[in-house]
């Protein structure tokens, strides 16, 4: 019993022969290129020749220049319209920080007169208590409890304050810029045409390159990284608005036409709180993204828990590093969940017993006059607002003396497997990617286009393959390709091994979905420090490093697809007399196989986006162009290294979503 031929047109089903000569002839004749000695095709085919080279980068940075010191409106010049706009998005910012972190004050340097001090965390503990109880009943408010306690405990409290406040500042305005631009591609269809390129490129553009134009026009300091985060984390809202406006059913729509509500009633009165629980979703994304682009913001200036992990790694200091990580990673659970069970109470019906609505609002409104009362306490006794030191703990020792003694007992078994994987699969694999020609590689992603998508697909992806190469980074992203290629390799081996084992398992999967929420809120950075330590720096401590962070999405998916076999299909192979074997490879899989697709395509872009920050542990390819560029505030090399990330990714991601819809339908399940 086979599912591969279910509803394939017939066109397709003649062109099937040739598909499947096409790809071994390509593969074979690629293996010979490859095999070819040295000098056997001609320079211009193995290297792409510097007279053809585009300028882009000089371009950018000269533009950037005079944009920066000559350009003017007239009364203002540009740097004054930045620095202004600076300014403004500062105060709510610097609001954010006084009342978390900082303290309430007026004036400024030493003539500052404190008016009050920043909440004190025992006050914020209680009313964190509070809102995760009104927001999620007992079990949220136990786990707010948990997690801002191990923030004053373990001594993270005022750095955990400062980061807390650059994400709550920029996940509400990039939340609400993402609502806006979603209203506005719900209304106006030119306005989604025009946004949704700018949208793939920003969800694929790596961290690194915002924060340079950022920087350029901000200046030094926490509010360019906060821009910079803003701009990362608002394209998810501004699809989740997209769909959730258009998801809502007609029937509100002609509810508020018959009232006579105005375009700005309907929107705002009726359609936007009918998406509400779906918007949420978008929320949570913000807030996610915003606190994985914390560590990275703090390179120029956001301060808080990002810094103090930075710092650490610097110095290869991995017990303080794992405690900031941690926190980071609290902070992250506790917004998440808390987002959550915002979403889930917008979408529940209202208490059905008054009596005890109103119990629950007076214990909560209790609750906050304590937690105010405590924090005039600490501005009338500011000694008590601290934690006291004597009671704090800290882990870092430990996790120094664990790893020193890994790598004092287990050293040569380390050295091992790292000398082993890169002699028999780094290296191997990343000669045969250098050896490529490039006119064969654009010749390859041409047809591969051609063939999953037809000529519009195969022409964007020659033009972002010969943009690479354009450049002049054709040597750098082929090693970009090497290392992002293998790891999404073994990332989808793993993830789908364990996808099928847990997808029938409801008890293993519960453990796997609890490990890969940890994997998925931890830091990027995060993940290299232990691997750093264990395996020093160099592609194989990326390559784990990367296999971590993305692993997440293929074992998710896998999961998923294998899970919605129709149990009419499971039955009637039952009957057939199909081992359990024979239902997984011939029923469930091949139903599957759509849902692995995406995965392993979600797992690329994350891929992508952890291999830049692996340059900081030694790669040699883009992500190493765009860290030095930060380094050296060179603009136009930043943002070409940048958008060669990005163009990789959009043509990974078109090509696995074009396989993805042709298996759809062969299998009959697409349009």
């Amino acid at each position: 019993m086979s599912l591969t031929a279910v509803g394939e047109p017939a066109a397709e089903r003649r062109r099937a022969p040739l598909g499947w000569l096409l790809w071994p002839a390509l593969l074979a004749a690629t293996v010979v290129l490859v095999s070819l000695p040295a000098g056997a095709l001609p320079a211009w085919m193995t290297r792409y020749p510097a007279a053809w080279q585009v300028p882009v980068a000089a371009e950018i940075s000269a533009f950037m220049r005079w944009l920066m010191e000559s350009a003017t409106f007239g009364v203002f010049t540009v740097r004054e319209l930045t620095r202004g706009i600076a300014w403004v998005l500062d105060l709510p910012l610097a609001a954010a920080k006084a009342v978390l972190a900082g303290g309430i004050g007026w004036g400024r340097g030493a003539e500052t007169v404190s008016l009050a001090p920043a909440i004190p965390w025992f006050s914020a503990l209680i009313a964190g208590v509070a809102a995760g109880y009104w927001a999620g009943g007992a079990r949220l408010a136990l786990l707010m409890g948990a997690g801002l306690g191990y923030l004053a405990v373990f001594g993270q409290w005022p750095s955990a304050m400062v980061t807390l406040a650059s994400v709550l500042v920029s996940s509400a305005l990039g939340a609400a810029g993402g609502l806006l631009i979603g209203l506005a591609c719900v209304r106006w269809r030119w306005v989604e045409r025009a946004v949704s390129p700018l949208l793939d490129l920003a969800q694929t553009m790596p961290v690194f390159a915002y924060l340079l134009p950022m920087l350029i026009l901000f200046g030094f300091g926490p509010v360019s990284a906060m821009i910079a985060t803003i701009v990362y984390a608002m394209p998810p809202m501004i699809r989740v608005t997209t769909l959730a406006i258009r998801a809502v059913p007609p029937e509100i729509r002609e509810l508020g036409a018959m009232t006579g509500c105005t375009r700005a009633q309907l929107t705002w009165k009726m359609l936007v709180p009918s998406a509400l629980p779906a918007l949420m979703v978008g929320v949570n994304q913000v807030i996610m993204l915003s606190l994985n682009v914390v560590i990275i913001a703090s390179m120029i200036g956001a301060g808080g828990l990002g810094f103090d992990v930075l710092a650490a790694l610097r110095r290869l200091d991995i017990g303080a590093g794992l405690e900031a990580g941690l926190a980071i990673t609290v902070l992250a659970i506790l917004l998440d969940r808390f987002a959550q069970a915002l979403a889930t109470k917008s979408a529940r019906a209202p208490e059905r017993d008054p009596e005890r609505a109103a119990r629950k609002r007076r214990l909560l409104t209790g609750a906050f006059w304590v937690a105010a009362l405590l924090w005039l306490a600490a501005a009338l006794k500011p000694d008590i607002a601290g934690y006291p030191e004597a009671l704090r703990l800290s882990t870092a020792p430990y996790w120094n003396d664990l790893v020193r003694w890994i790598n004092v007992t287990f050293f040569s078994t380390l050295e091992a497997i790292r000398a082993w994987a890169f002699l028999n699969l780094l290296a191997p694999v990343k000669r045969f990617a250098l050896a490529l020609p490039w006119v064969w590689v654009v010749a390859l992603v041409g047809i591969a286009g051609y063939r999953l998508g037809g000529f519009r697909l195969a022409a964007l992806t020659v033009a972002l393959s010969l943009f690479i190469a354009a450049v002049g980074l054709w040597q750098v992203a082929m090693l970009t390709v090497y290392l992002c290629g293998l790891a999404v390799v073994v990332a989808a081996l793993i993830g789908v091994a364990v996808g099928v084992a847990s997808a029938t398992r409801p008890r293993l999967w519960r453990a796997v979905e609890t490990v890969i929420d940890l994997l998925q809120t931890l830091p990027s950075f995060v993940y290299l420090i232990p691997i750093v330590m264990l395996f020093r720096v160099g592609d194989f401590t990326a390559l784990i490093a990367i296999v971590l962070y993305a692993v997440a999405p293929a074992i998710r998916y896998t999961a998923h697809g294998v899970a919605r076999t129709p149990p009419a299909l499971v039955d009637a192979s039952v009957m057939n007399g199909c081992t359990r074997r024979q239902i997984l490879t011939r029923v469930r899989l091949p139903l599957a196989l759509p849902e692995i697709l995406l995965g392993i395509n979600q797992t690329v872009m994350l891929a992508l986006s952890m291999l830049v920050i692996t340059a900081l542990v030694g790669t040699r390819d883009l992500g190493q162009e765009t860290y030095s560029a930060l380094a050296k505030a060179d603009i136009g090399k930043g943002l070409v290294a940048g958008l060669c990330v990005a163009f990789i990714g959009i043509i990974a991601d078109r090509l696995i979503s074009a396989a993805a819809e042709r298996t759809k339908r062969r299998m009959g399940l697409g349009r």
